[in-house]
């Protein structure tokens, strides 16, 4: 009797675990998307998950995958070191003023690089990354993109999120009105939404936007690399499947989660872009305004991370000055997100 139910056990064990590789595959395979290129030009080699690497996670400003003129919403990279076992993540407002990849020297909002990637048929995503890599003298190695419903779908899939709302606000989503109370709480994925999306009523205003934001997405990577996610699979999968795209073959996006589970908390750190707010120009349009010295700054930390030597903002070696605290270079001006109140 014993053998029997063992071997009834394991043929379920096999059964099961064959639908679930057979769902990851399908849903890699239709969220599949390479970029235009081999490798980053700021690469010499082609690298693993072994080697330091970056993410650029991108959150569309359209509802549905089918959507073809978009912007990017969200723009945040990762960077990632699996020897030190440490992640540092840097988001990039949308109004930033940055010079824009094929688009003959047009300097405008960062999250226009979409545009010009198809006007000048490199491709949107393609042109996204090539600006951000340009912007801040890294290279992008993978990107995930998702779309808003994507974002919906995934917060549900996996439960909802926790948050530690900072301050009584109001957002209107999708011609529907959410109130939020300071505190911890529980979303799901339209209010989670509403949640990162807001900015106007943010004191801080896109720095704020942009901490909830890392607030969420840190949420939400958890859960999805928690067990319990495992009676959820079919219902991520579908999400994942439908709404984002990404450069990563099966065996990257496990080497990925893998990675990520095995990063504490507290070794997983913020950088903050300095700049100011500005419609100072001609046309009165607000921009986000980054000098040289801040990027070099944010750049030098990052390629450290990746374990790239210093350099200039356009590729030159660089060794800073005996009058440069040491600190700015080592990550010492970062916030640690492992106090943000994530559950």
């Amino acid at each position: 009797m014993w053998l029997r139910i063992l071997t009834v056990f394991m043929v379920g064990i096999v059964g099961v675990s064959s639908y679930f590789i057979y769902q990851v595959w399908a849903a890699a395979e239709q969220s599949f998307d390479p970029l235009n290129r081999d490798k980053s030009a700021k690469r010499d080699k082609e690298i693993t998950m072994e080697d330091p690497f970056t993410v650029l996670l991108v959150g569309t400003d359209v509802r549905t995958a089918d959507a073809k003129d978009w912007r990017s919403d969200v723009l945040m990279v990762a960077a990632v070191n699996p020897k030190k076992k440490s992640i540092k993540m840097l988001s990039i407002p949308r109004d930033t003023y940055a010079l824009i990849s094929n688009s003959n020297g047009v300097k405008t909002k960062i999250n226009s690089a979409p545009y010009y990637g198809t006007r000048s048929q490199v491709g949107p995503m393609t042109n996204t990354v090539q600006t951000v890599e340009n912007f801040l003298n890294i290279p992008i190695d993978y990107y995930v993109r998702i779309n808003f419903n994507g974002f919906i779908e995934a917060v549900d899939a996996v439960g909802g999120v926790d948050v530690n709302v900072p301050f009584d606000f109001n957002m209107r989503l999708f011609y529907k009105w959410y109130s939020f109370k300071e505190g911890p709480a529980h979303l799901n994925g339209h209010e989670a939404l509403a949640y990162v999306r807001m900015r106007k009523s943010d004191p801080e205003g896109d720095l704020g936007r942009n901490k909830r934001q890392k607030e969420v997405i840190q949420a939400l990577m958890s859960q999805m690399t928690s067990v319990k996610t495992v009676s959820k699979v079919d219902d991520l999968l579908e999400a994942v499947g439908n709404n984002v795209s990404h450069n990563m073959e099966i065996k990257q996006m496990i080497a990925l989660q893998d990675t990520y589970r095995k990063i504490p908390k507290d070794r997983t750190e913020t950088l903050e872009l300095n700049g100011e707010n500005s419609k100072d120009n001609p046309q009165g349009i607000w921009y986000f305004l980054v000098n040289d010295e801040e990027r070099l700054r944010i750049s030098n930390i990052l390629r450290k991370q990746l374990k790239l030597p210093l350099q200039t903002l356009d590729g030159q070696p660089y060794t800073p000055s005996q009058s440069q605290d040491p600190e700015e270079i080592d990550g010492g001006t970062e916030e640690t997100t492992g106090t943000s109140g994530i559950n």
